[in-house]
């Protein structure tokens, strides 16, 4: 028998604080790797390290820090105003004439610093007037060099064609969210079963971890931060932002779906044989899925097999070789702040750096607890500091982790879709949590007088009988 295992409270505010790690070549780890950038700064000067010169550019992982961050102070369409403020005054660009070896020293930098904020954030472009900006201070260099321009178009061409792919959001890929309350089990020609469609569980492992990475590629690294935006206390009496989060949103809502998902196909045989098959079916789907760095899906199938109305279903369970099943729940196990869970997701990501193909690159993390792990960083540490100094130490810690996620999510897929597989993945319908109870019960009768209780109100409300 499954215990249950509730996702709620896997994480203890006091479990996590921004460690000092020791950096190593090529991470965003800490502060020893960033020169110059202090622990703490005004907003001010943080902007202005921002800014590259001839002679100088920002480390890239300063650039990222800074671009996720300072959207808890400043909208990123007035930090860009002040940006190219900056250059001009600090190159002299409003100048008639121009120093045009000063400028061609300093144009490729300009151009880098922009091509990198278009391509990481694309979505700070969305308006007209962030990319007048852009247009502004490279037309006033382009003269020197019409490579500039050249830079500049090709550089707009791809952000355009960026915001193009993320416009074609996840929504668009999910059907049936909301899940069904059903009279009765829904007939064959209404409801297929997943193993009709697909019976290896290798195979439906690599379906999933399609469908994970698809929806992986529409959330913005900004989202995490605007997730847990808190007024800042120097600012307005307005949050820089309304919530602009809806592809982390969507992501979460898949993984429920596919809780739920499991949890109908388990209990939508009436024969426990059949249950038991489909159990032992996902027992294997799920290990395949950790073997192929894919814990998002794996957690789901085993929150899936945890819920009430699937662990309640002793005669079926009996069935069950659970040996495996155990052995995954073990690393999933939320003790110790999920101690295994992180262990071997710390695997999988070495594995992802030493890979020699793109399926050994692969780590999609139990996002749930990333998601919590940014929080508790966010709430455990102060944005500003008394002296109203921006805690920069913190961003550092955030984007090392942030930016361990964009990593993982640009590995492109290596498993060849079955469009078949995932559209059932998307569209197939689902039990409510009440559906869910009615087809347990239904399959192996109440037990006791709280269940017996349940069930009669469950088919007086859902069923319409007495």
């Amino acid at each position: 028998m499954p215990r249950t295992l509730s996702t709620s409270n896997m994480v203890t505010p006091g479990s996590l604080s921004p460690p000092h790690p020791e950096p190593t070549d090529g991470e965003q780890a800490g502060q020893p790797l960033l020169d110059g950038a202090p622990s703490s700064a005004s907003l001010d000067t943080l902007i202005e390290q921002l800014v590259p010169k001839a002679d100088y550019y920002p480390e890239k992982a300063y650039i990222f820090t800074l671009l996720l961050s300072s959207r808890l102070f400043i909208e990123p369409r007035e930090l860009l105003a002040r940006v190219c403020h900056l250059c001009i005054e600090q190159q002299q660009l409003d100048k008639p004439v121009l120093d045009k070896a000063q400028v061609r020293k300093f144009g490729p930098k300009l151009l880098q610093l922009l091509a990198e904020w278009t391509e990481t954030f694309p979505r700070d472009f969305q308006e007209e007037s962030t990319i007048s900006h852009l247009k502004d201070v490279v037309g006033r260099i382009a003269p020197c060099d019409e490579a500039y321009r050249k830079r500049m178009h090709q550089l707009l061409q791809a952000l355009h064609q960026k915001l193009a792919a993320l416009g074609q959001g996840p929504e668009s890929l999910l059907g049936t969210d909301k899940p069904i309350s059903y009279r009765n089990k829904p007939p064959a020609s209404i409801h297929r079963e997943l193993l009709s469609i697909c019976s290896d569980p290798y195979t439906l492992a690599q379906q999933l971890t399609h469908v994970e990475l698809e929806r992986l590629q529409h959330i913005g690294p900004e989202e995490f931060v605007q997730a847990f935006v808190n007024k800042d206390p120097l600012a307005s009496t307005k949050p820089c932002f309304s919530d602009k989060t809806n592809n982390l949103e969507a992501y979460v809502k898949w993984f429920n779906r596919l809780c739920y998902l499991v949890a109908t196909e388990i209990c939508m045989p009436s024969k426990k044989k059949q249950r038991a098959q489909v159990i032992e079916f996902f027992i294997d789907v799920a290990r395949e899925c950790f073997n192929i760095g894919n814990f998002n899906s794996l957690m789901a199938i085993i929150s899936g097999m945890n819920m009430s109305p699937v662990s309640r279903l002793k005669k079926t369970w009996a069935k069950v070789k659970t040996a495996k099943f155990f052995i995954l729940e073990h690393q999933m196990d939320p003790t110790g702040n999920f101690c295994n869970y992180r262990t071997a997701l710390r695997g999988a990501a070495h594995r992802s750096l030493t890979a020699h193909s793109s399926r050994e690159k692969i780590v999609i993390p139990f996002f749930s607890l990333l998601i919590k792990d940014i929080y508790f960083l966010n709430e455990g540490c102060a944005n500003r500091l008394p002296n109203g100094h921006v805690n920069f130490e913190k961003f550092l810690e955030l984007a090392k982790q942030v930016g361990e996620f964009v990593t993982w999510k640009q590995v492109e897929c290596p498993f060849e879709q079955d469009p078949s597989i995932t559209h059932y993945l998307h569209t197939a319908p689902i039990f409510s949590e009440d559906g869910l109870y009615l087809a347990s019960y239904e399959s192996e009768s109440p037990e006791n007088q709280t269940e017996k209780e349940r069930w009669k109100s469950l088919r007086s409300s859902i069923l319409g009988k007495t």
